[in-house]
C-alpha cells in the first residue's frame, strides 16, 4: 500500500491541542524563545482569531503555519514594534505569516515549502496584497528565497533573534511560479488540497468570473449544458438583445462570418455619435472595455506612473496597472459601515496633492454597485489638480440612468476619459464592443494605436441595432430593478444570518457572517447544483473572505439561485437556522 498523500487544510478543533503542544515543544523547549510552561502548551492572544493551516499525512500531523488577517486589527508584531516604527502594520491589505513550524522528522521534506505556498494562496484568495513576517535569522535564506525582504528591523524574543520581513503577494506568487512552478506542478499530484482556493493561481494572475463556462464546456462540444447552468458569476444581461439585434444576426450569418467589416467601424462610430450627441472625433472603439483599458493605459502609463484605484473595484484595473505595467498603485479604501459609498470629501483630500497621474472610478462601481451622481463627480473633478487624469468606467450606467454620464465632459476635457461597454447593458457580451470618449487629440492618439477591424462585423451590426432601440433596453433595465429586489427578498428569507446588499445595477452581494462558511465554500457547494456565483474575496481584503456577488437572472433562474444557496448553507452550516433579524442593505444612488 502506498503512503497517504500530504494533506493541506485549515486547522480543525482537534488540531489545536496538537498545535499548542508543538509550539511549546519547539519555541519553549527547543529554541528558548518562551519560558517553559508546566502545562506543556503554548498559546498567545491571537489564538481563536488567527487562522492555522495544517499539513498532515494520514493520522500524522506534520506542521502548521499561522496567518493573521488585517480585519483582526492587531498582529503579533505589535508586541515588539510600534506602528510608527513599522508603518506597514497600518495597511488594510497586510497579512501576517508566523510560526511556520514542522515536526523534526519532516523538516527535510517539502512540508515547509508547501505550507508557505498554502499561506500565500490563502492570503491571495482573501485579497491580500502585502505580507509581513518574523524570520529567524538562522533561516533567513529560506525566507529570502520566497520573495520576502528585510524591513530594516530586528526583534528579539527570549533567546531568538528575528528579522522583520515584508513582501508583496503578487511578486511572491509570481516568483514562486517562475522559480518553483515545475516543483509545485510535480507536488500537486501528491497533495490532498483541502483549502478553499485553487492550488495555483490563474496563468495571467487576474481573477475573473466566468467559471460557469467551464461547466458548459470551453471546447464548445457540450453547449447543450448551457440550459442547465445558471451563470450568475458573470454580469451578463439576463434579457436577450433587442429584436432588431436578433434579426440582423439571423438574417445572413454566413455572409457575416466570411465578410471583413468596415476597417474603422465607421457606421458604428456614426451611430454612437448620433445617439450620444458626441462628435465622432471624440470616440475610439475596442473589442470590449478590457481592450480599451489595455490599449489606453499601455500608452499613458509607465512604471513611474502613480495611480489611485477605488478599493474594491473591477479587478482588471489592478491587474493592468500593477502587474502588466508595474505602476505605483495606491488604494482608496471604501468602508462597509458607510454602505461602500465613496466619500467624496475624503477622495478630494486624497487627490489634492496632484501626485496621481490617473484616478480610476467605476460608476456605478463593480462590485459594490454604488453610484456617485454625475453632478457630484463633475464638481470633484473640477476641484482636483489639473495634472491628474480621470478614467470613468460607465459599463453599468444604464441601470442608474444614462443622463448621469460624464461623456460630454470627457469630449471637451483632456483630464477626463469615459469608457463605456456595450456588452453588459445591451446584452452583447459574446460580441465584445465598447467605446471611449475623450478630448479629440486624446482620442486621436488612441485611434492611431488601434489596429484595423477592432470590432467584428457581427458585433458592429448588433451594436448599431441595439443603439437604435433605446425603449427596449430602458424597459429591460427597469425590469432588472424589480427582479433584483425580488431576488434580494428571497435570499434574505432563505437565510436570515446572511446580509444582502443590493446595488443600482444587475447584481447584489451576499455577506456571510463571521465564523461561518467562507465565500469560496458557498460558491463551491452551489456549483453542485449547477449554480455559479462569484467569490469577491480575491478582489479586496475589505471583504474578509465573506462576500459573494450574485448576478440578477430571470425569475426561474433566480429561484434556482435561492434554492442552491439555501441547500449549500444547510450543508455548510448544519443545525437550525438562526432566528436573528433579517438584514438588508439597499443601495441608494
Amino acid at each position: 500500500m502506498g503512503c497517504a498523500p500530504l494533506q493541506l487544510r485549515t486547522a480543525t478543533p482537534d488540531d489545536l491541542e496538537w498545535i499548542f503542544e508543538v509550539r511549546h515543544r519547539v519555541y519553549a523547549q527547543e529554541l528558548g524563545q518562551h519560558a517553559v510552561s508546566p502545562t506543556g502548551r503554548l498559546r498567545d492572544g491571537l489564538d481563536g482569531d488567527n487562522v492555522y493551516l495544517v499539513a498532515a499525512r494520514g493520522a500524522d500531523r506534520i506542521g502548521f503555519v499561522s496567518v493573521t488577517p488585517p480585519w483582526l486589527g492587531r498582529y503579533a508584531l505589535d508586541k515588539y514594534l510600534s506602528r510608527d516604527e513599522l508603518p506597514v502594520l497600518n495597511d488594510d491589505d497586510l497579512f501576517e505569516v508566523r510560526i511556520l513550524t514542522v515536526e523534526p522528522r519532516w523538516r527535510a521534506t517539502a512540508a515547509a515549502f508547501l505550507l508557505m505556498h498554502a499561506a500565500l494562496r490563502w492570503i491571495a484568495a482573501r485579497g491580500g496584497r502585502k505580507v509581513v513576517a518574523m524570520g529567524r535569522t538562522d533561516l533567513l535564506d529560506m525566507y529570502l528565497a520566497v520573495g520576502l525582504r528585510p524591513a530594516g528591523r530586528t526583534v528579539r524574543s527570549g533567546a531568538v533573534t528575528f528579522e522583520v520581513l515584508t513582501g508583496r503577494v503578487t511578486e511572491m506568487v509570481h516568483r514562486a511560479m517562475d522559480r518553483y512552478g515545475s516543483t509545485l506542478e510535480r507536488l500537486r499530484s501528491a497533495v490532498d488540497w483541502r483549502l478553499d482556493m485553487a492550488f495555483a493561481p490563474r496563468p495571467d494572475g487576474c481573477e475573473h468570473g466566468g467559471a460557469s463556462f467551464t461547466a458548459i464546456g470551453t471546447d464548445f462540444r457540450t453547449l447543450h449544458r448551457r440550459r442547465r447552468v445558471v451563470a450568475a458569476d458573470v454580469l451578463d444581461a439576463w434579457f436577450p438583445p433587442a429584436p432588431g439585434v436578433r434579426e440582423v444576426l439571423a438574417e445572413d450569418p454566413a455572409w457575416m462570418a466570411r465578410t471583413s467589416p468596415p476597417a474603422g467601424a465607421e457606421g458604428l462610430l456614426s451611430e454612437i455619435s448620433t445617439v450620444r450627441a458626441l462628435p465622432m472625433g471624440t470616440l475610439a472603439l475596442g473589442a470590449g472595455s478590457s481592450d480599451l483599458i489595455f490599449r489606453a493605459f499601455g500608452h499613458w502609463l509607465t512604471p513611474r506612473s502613480r495611480v489611485l484605484l477605488i478599493d474594491p473595484c473591477y479587478g482588471e484595473y489592478a491587474h493592468v496597472t500593477e502587474r502588466v505595467i508595474g505602476c505605483r498603485v495606491d488604494r482608496f479604501g471604501l468602508r462597509r459601515e458607510d454602505g461602500w459609498r465613496i466619500d467624496l470629501g475624503r477622495l478630494s483630500d486624497a487627490v489634492e496633492s496632484g501626485r496621481y497621474d490617473l484616478v480610476v472610478l467605476v460608476n456605478p462601481n463593480n462590485p459594490t454597485g454604488r453610484h456617485v451622481r454625475g453632478a457630484e463627480l463633475r464638481a470633484l473633478i473640477a476641484a482636483a489638480p489639473a495634472r491628474t487624469r480621470w478614467w470613468i468606467d460607465e459599463a453599468y450606467l444604464g441601470y442608474a440612468g444614462l443622463t448621469e454620464s460624464l461623456a460630454d465632459l470627457a469630449a471637451t476635457s483632456e483630464r477626463v476619459v469615459v469608457c463605456t461597454s456595450l456588452s453588459k447593458m445591451y446584452a452583447l457580451s459574446g460580441l465584445r464592443a465598447a467605446y471611449l470618449v475623450a478630448e479629440p487629440d486624446v482620442a486621436a492618439q488612441l485611434r492611431r494605436r488601434t489596429p484595423p477591424w477592432p470590432v467584428s462585423l457581427p458585433a458592429q451590426l448588433a451594436a448599431v441595432a441595439a443603439l437604435r432601440d433605446p425603449a427596449y433596453y430602458s424597459d429591460c433595465w427597469s425590469r432588472t430593478h424589480i427582479l433584483r429586489s425580488q431576488l434580494a427578498t428571497a435570499l434574505m428569507e432563505a437565510d436570515p444570518e446572511t446580509v444582502v446588499e443590493e446595488s443600482v445595477a444587475n447584481f447584489l452581494t451576499l455577506i456571510l457572517p463571521p465564523g461561518g462558511p467562507s465565500a469560496a465554500q458557498l460558491v463551491t457547494v452551489c456549483r453542485r447544483h449547477d449554480v455559479y456565483l462569484r467569490d469577491l474575496s480575491p478582489l479586496s481584503p475589505l471583504y474578509q473572505g465573506r462576500a459573494v456577488r450574485v448576478a440578477v437572472k430571470d425569475t426561474e433562474e433566480n429561484a434556482r439561485i435561492v434554492a442552491a444557496c439555501r441547500a449549500a448553507l444547510k450543508v455548510l452550516r448544519p443545525g437550525p437556522a438562526s432566528l436573528g433579524p433579517v438584514r438588508r442593505s439597499v443601495c441608494a444612488r
